[in-house]
């Protein structure tokens, strides 16, 4: 069996002739396999989708329930028979309940791996690296430039600017689905045991978190809070809300910004943050290269991002690369 028997790149998304399903696509389909939440792999109009429990409900809340016809909640580690492949889903270490989805039959395997990153990350499972022959990787931060510091120092910077400056206001911009909930809990396990102050874009979501049991401590509402109450606060919002009119009430706003983007210093003054947090959740370059090797793959497949440098450095380890240039799925840091 050839690789393109079991999985094909098409303008919907990659797809498997034989299960006759798609993975993330970028259109309605008559089936999808979903590796996450995020807003440019998970869409609204297919008819049925399986994805993890988590997967699932995060969907529910910021598609509505009928984002579908029906749905499967799959389990990590669990194996499917789709028209004779098997299909095993496999934690992605993105956010909650992200999976790679691994296809087999014919004795070769394929893992589309979506969106994946290799630090902790007390929100999700971390990643698991799967034996196969073909890998499907992202390639957001596929430059040698990227290299993640330790978040627990980014959030040590934030925590010494709270300290340094208790009048004024912390707004963080941060996207609202695994990134807010994952620099929340990063605070609570550094001792930052104050309330911290939520965007209502990002409520919803971060409910579910702790729906799930993942303790994230004292959250309020800013709506639901006097403006005076947020000095020396931190506040959360997606990043486009920090320069609206909406900041502008809080006391002495100190604009932050977390995204793995903030390595990159044009990035970061282009953002306007006075403080850039390099907190991503993607994999960096080393991260990049060291999962590909683990994987012991022959064969690479790289969907989006920086897609030439890792086939380029793919090649001169001896593996068969290409990238499959997919349309659709963009920087949900941007």
């Amino acid at each position: 069996m050839k690789p393109s028997d079991l999985l094909i790149p098409t303008p919907a998304g990659l797809h498997c002739p034989m299960a006759d399903a798609y993975v993330d696509p970028v259109r309605p389909v008559e089936r999808a396999l979903i590796t996450h939440a995020h807003s440019d792999h998970a869409r609204a109009g297919h008819g049925s989708v399986l994805a993890t429990a988590e997967t699932l409900a995060i969907m529910a809340a910021r598609l509505g329930d009928d984002f579908c016809r029906t749905q499967q909640a799959v389990s990590l580690g669990e194996t499917l028979d789709l028209g004779g492949v098997r299909v095993r889903f496999h934690p992605a270490g993105h956010v909650l309940g992200s999976a790679q989805i691994a296809f087999e039959a014919g004795g070769l395997r394929i893992v589309a791996s979506g969106d994946y990153k290799r630090q902790a990350d007390p929100t999700c499972m971390p990643f698991e690296p799967v034996p196969c022959d073909v890998f499907i990787s992202e390639a957001t931060f596929a430059l040698p430039v990227f290299r993640h510091p330790d978040p627990g120092h980014e959030i040590g910077k934030l925590l010494v600017s709270l300290a340094l400056f208790p009048e004024r206001t912390h707004l963080v911009g941060a996207y609202s689905l695994g990134k807010a909930q994952r620099l929340i809990a990063m605070l609570r396990r550094a001792g930052h045991d104050a309330p911290i102050h939520l965007h209502g874009a990002m409520e919803k979501v971060t409910r579910l978190y702790e729906d799930r049991g993942i303790a994230l401590g004292d959250l309020r509402l800013v709506r639901e809070t006097a403006p005076r109450d947020l000095a020396g606060r931190v506040v959360l919002c997606p990043p486009g809300a920090m320069h609206d009119l909406w900041a502008r009430k809080m006391p002495e706003p100190l604009t932050a910004y977390a995204s793995g983007w903030m390595r990159i210093r044009a990035r970061a003054r282009q953002s306007g943050a006075e403080l850039p947090l390099v907190v991503s959740d993607h994999a960096d370059w080393p991260d990049l290269q060291r999962t590909i090797l683990e994987t012991g793959c022959s064969e690479l497949w790289v969907t989006h991002g920086q897609e030439d440098a890792l086939v380029h450095w793919a090649t001169g380890e001896g593996l068969k690369a290409r990238p499959l240039h997919m349309v659709g799925y963009g920087e949900e840091e941007a």
